[in-house]
């Protein structure tokens, strides 16, 4: 997403300000490389997730967004779906059969065969696209605001959850991944990914991926962090964000 990064970036301080004051509520984590792989510098990232030890990846910004099927040790696309410059990609995740990919402003979903990624379908969406994942069962999307809302295959509205950090609604959250029954959610323009309880919206967690991606790997057009992805096969957690040159598998360490 191409937002206002400092209008967003204060009022994202704002809230974590007011969470240091009581910040012994909520478990405090660090991310710990552990390896790391390459990643196509031109991905503006915007959805990250594994289905059957395979990466998955949608990229946005108009005219260059895309869904990609990643050798994660090359970085390479095996398979990619190019959109119309018109559509500005945002998350994605594989429920059942179907893979559904998020467009930001465009108020459409688009649905394919998760096997063999042929289209099937384009569906409205009535706000905007953010982060995507699944718990298993349903859909969980966010839209920039601090709700995430849960989503039946047919994209029907099940329920709504706002996320809370020490009792203030904590907005921007981006793209999003399900883990061990918690949602994980990148802070959009912060360097902070928070474990989200699913029920209750509560953040349980909070971890700190500042300085994951070396000062000196930054370039003029590296941006935020944005990229979670689980692989449930192996138990690994890998990280990354738009336009970096690189995937990172990470661990947590407690502070």
């Amino acid at each position: 997403m191409m937002r206002s990064h400092i209008h967003i970036a204060l009022l994202v301080m704002a809230v974590l300000s007011f969470s240091c004051v009581s910040s012994a509520q909520v478990r405090q984590y660090r991310v710990k490389e552990q390896a790391r792989y390459p990643h196509d510098v031109t991905s503006y990232t915007q959805g990250l997730f594994f289905k059957d030890g395979q990466m998955y990846e949608s990229t946005g910004q108009n005219g260059s967004s895309t869904f990609r099927k990643v050798d994660i040790a090359s970085g390479k696309a095996l398979r990619r779906l190019d959109f119309d410059r018109k559509y500005f990609v945002e998350g994605s995740c594989v429920l059942g059969n179907s893979l559904y990919i998020l467009t930001w402003t465009s108020n459409v979903v688009f649905i394919y065969d998760a096997a063999t990624l042929e289209y099937r379908s384009t569906k409205s969406y009535p706000r905007q696209g953010w982060g995507l994942t699944t718990d298993g069962k349903s859909l969980i999307a966010s839209d920039g605001s601090s709700r995430l809302y849960f989503l039946s295959p047919e994209l029907g509205l099940q329920k709504t959850v706002d996320v809370k950090l020490h009792g203030k609604s904590l907005r921007f959250l981006n793209e999003l991944e399900y883990i061990d029954g918690m949602i994980w959610a990148n802070v959009y323009t912060t360097d902070m990914i928070v474990m989200i309880n699913p029920d209750s919206g509560i953040v349980e967690s909070v971890v700190d991926c500042s300085g994951l991606l070396p000062d000196s790997l930054r370039k003029a057009d590296t941006d935020v962090l944005n990229g979670i992805a689980y692989d449930d096969l192996t138990g690994k957690i890998y990280l990354t964000g738009k336009n970096w040159p690189l995937l990172f598998e990470v661990i947590l360490e407690e502070k």
